[in-house]
């Protein structure tokens, strides 16, 4: 199921009604409309819009408006296959604005070979962009990043050494947990409980249990769906559990806190977004919830990131070729962003470093940002 969403000014729209359509440079995007995680899809697309809507409302790039081919992933790897298949079968989109479901881009990597253009991604499994895919940017730190801030927090400020993890035990789940179980061995700490489960999840009794019995005085959790946060955080309250918990990003989306309520309060969570990072963000958050009238959330400002990192290199590079494309994207240094300070390096990452934030009785803390060196 395809959409188009092209904003261009009123006034140029009524002047030249077939223009803006015939010049445009076209951005696929692949979102989850429909299906378990619709919401997140939804806070995408809102991402991606509102960074087009002010691109195009200022101009444009080199003089063309941009538009996007949203193109509905049904939040399922087949879907997100045939999603961008069918954005390749119209061969007329510059780039792509890809998942955040790390095993849904895996399953469409291969497409994306074949096509031979640059996919901008929020997926953060860190083999993604380990396996010579040379059209795949990501514009959230990866996993490697995020479980070492984990554990360095839950270690070195919590005072935590006997840990529970728990996982989904898809590619984003399974990247997190084996990288927190490296990171923490530097630490001595060791992992009580390492647990893993199916996403979309009814039922985490078991899981729970499990927690309570390993004898665990801290909870990470990396949970890629925010409807599953909001289940596990209910249950794990009621059954007594109320170790400290530091969580993927998941923890801190609004999705997963309208849903947890109470049973989030007092949670840790390691954020790529959060208003209170830094200027840009907080310029962003006031922006976002003006036009979408509700908090954004990672969902959204990595979307915003991507849209506009493309439209930088579109006019830097004069070019919408794949290659110049992708020769501009790894030339990008201290690019200011809403989710950080973009460096790609050779393996296509963008971001190297993680925020951590507190569930303040429903409300997201900024706590402090940690950040790393690039890899050699």
């Amino acid at each position: 199921m395809r959409t188009t969403w092209l904003a261009a000014l009123a006034v140029l729209a009524a002047a030249a009604p077939s223009a803006a359509p015939a010049e445009a440079i076209k951005i696929g995007l692949t979102a989850e409309m429909t299906g378990p995680n619709a919401e997140s899809g939804a806070y995408q697309v809102n991402g991606a819009t509102l960074a087009l809507d002010e691109i195009n409302k200022a101009g444009g790039v080199n003089g063309k408006q941009l538009e996007l081919e949203v193109e509905d992933t049904q939040s399922s790897n087949n879907g997100a296959v045939n999603a961008l298949a069918h954005l390749g079968s119209e061969g007329n989109v510059t780039a792509i604005v890809g998942p955040v479901r790390s095993t849904q881009i895996q399953a469409m990597a291969p497409t994306l070979t074949k096509m031979g253009v640059p996919m901008l991604i929020g997926g953060t499994d860190p083999g993604l962009t380990k396996q010579g895919h040379r059209w795949l940017f990501r514009c959230r730190p990866n996993d490697s990043y995020s479980a070492k801030v984990i554990a360095e927090f839950g270690v070195n400020t919590l005072g935590k050494k006997r840990w529970a993890i728990v996982h989904a035990t898809d590619a984003f789940g399974t990247g997190g947990k084996n990288a927190l179980v490296e990171a923490l061995k530097p630490l001595g700490a060791t992992p009580a409980l390492v647990q893993g489960f199916t996403s979309n999840t009814q039922d985490f009794t078991p899981v729970v249990l499990a927690i309570k019995q390993s004898g665990a005085d801290v909870i990470a959790t990396y949970i890629p769906n925010s409807p599953d946060v909001g289940i596990f955080s209910k249950q794990l309250r009621q059954l007594g559990v109320n170790a400290p918990w530091v969580g993927s990003p998941s923890v801190a989306t609004a999705t997963a806190m309208k849903l947890g309520q109470e049973a989030l309060f007092g949670t840790y969570a390691i954020a790529d977004f959060t208003p209170g990072a830094n200027p840009q963000a907080e310029a962003y958050a006031q922006k976002y919830r003006e036009r979408f009238k509700v908090e954004p959330d990672f969902y959204s400002s990595w979307a915003y990131d991507a849209v506009n990192l493309l439209a930088q290199v579109i006019k830097a590079k004069g070019s919408t070729r794949p290659d110049d494309l992708r020769d501009g994207l790894l030339a990008v240094k201290g690019w200011k962003g809403v989710e950080g300070t973009y460096e790609f390096d050779k393996y296509g990452d963008g971001l190297h470093g993680y925020n951590i934030v507190k569930n303040d009785q429903g409300k997201i803390g900024f706590q402090k940002t940690i950040t790393f060196p690039l890899p050699q």
